[in-house]
């Protein structure tokens, strides 16, 4: 009932605010424009807009087909695309996402890997949407997303990959460097020492302190991984790291502490769109990070 010109045709609309610069935009006359209207409101049996409103107004049901077009057309120009390029093309860019600031030294060896068996291919790894990945995943600016946090969404797929661990990162002769293990009521006063993250994302926050009603005293925000332990190492504070991050310490006297008796754990999946033609390179990533991911909590453990 609803075509795609008739979805185009709103598009312009809105974008000029008139018929007759809808009309250009359609590359039509206004007349034809005007004929392709009126039979969209006779198939849905309502008006979409209001006539004479300057500047032109929606109905409610010429809203709803807006919205419509504003989420399907991206989609249908992004297919259109891919199948003019080639769905099973290995010459192609992989623009991935990363939500952990930490990821990235660990992740080295895998782009070697990936390198090798898509040598046509270039791999892009990008912490700039730290905020949003996942909809910059289904808007198409990113092909692939490491998190941490999976929303539901019938677009996007999600491929568990290992699980990790969260400990504490602390000076060795810091005073909690000899306790056990870490409890929420131990970090009441304590120094956070965190990327630059607010604390609704940070997993100490989400999945540790908050449920046990322990709120940050202060918290330092750091940029890189290599401040951030030389600061724990000067007892600014501590800080709450996979057990990868320890590895940067480059001799530094740093002590690695279980957040809680049973320790942390944390999960890694990775996101990509399902109707993706890059859906082929993105697995075959994917498998990778599962595979250097694994071993690293082999060795650590």
């Amino acid at each position: 009932m609803i075509e795609l010109r008739h979805l185009r045709t709103l598009v312009a609309l809105k974008e000029s605010g008139s018929l007759a610069g809808a009309a250009e935009k359609r590359f039509v006359t206004q007349s034809a424009l005007s004929h392709q209207i009126k039979e969209l409101e006779t198939r849905i049996n309502s008006a979409i807009f209001i006539r004479k409103s300057k500047p032109l107004s929606f109905t409610q049901e010429g809203v709803r087909l807006l919205h419509l077009a504003e989420e399907i057309l991206p989609k249908v120009t992004e297919t259109e695309l891919d199948l003019k390029n080639g769905l099973n093309s290995d010459n192609t860019d992989l623009f991935v996402g990363i939500e952990c600031h930490s990821c990235f030294r660990w992740l080295m060896p895998v782009i070697t890997e990936f390198n090798a068996s898509f040598p046509h291919s270039n791999l892009e790894l990008s912490s700039r949407h730290l905020f949003d990945s996942l909809t910059a995943l289904k808007q198409g600016q990113l092909d692939v997303v490491l998190t941490s946090d999976p929303i539901p969404d019938h677009d996007i797929t999600y491929q568990h990959l290992f699980d990790f661990e969260v400990k504490l990162i602390c000076a060795a002769d810091h005073p909690l460097a000899t306790q056990p293990f870490v409890s929420p009521a131990h970090l009441a006063k304590q120094t956070l020492l965190t990327y630059p993250v607010p604390p609704e994302r940070l997993d100490i926050y989400r999945h540790f302190m908050e449920p046990a009603g322990v709120p940050i005293a202060k918290q330092i925000r750091c940029d890189l991984t290599s401040m951030l332990l030389q600061r724990i190492a000067c007892k600014d504070g501590v800080s709450a790291l996979p057990t990868w991050s320890i590895n940067q310490a480059h001799g530094l006297s740093l002590s690695a502490l279980p957040l809680g008796r049973d320790g942390l754990k944390r999960p890694l999946f990775g996101a990509y769109r399902r109707s993706s033609s890059k859906t082929r390179v993105a697995q075959h990533w994917l498998q990778l990070v599962a595979s250097e991911g694994m071993a690293k909590q082999d060795i650590l453990n």
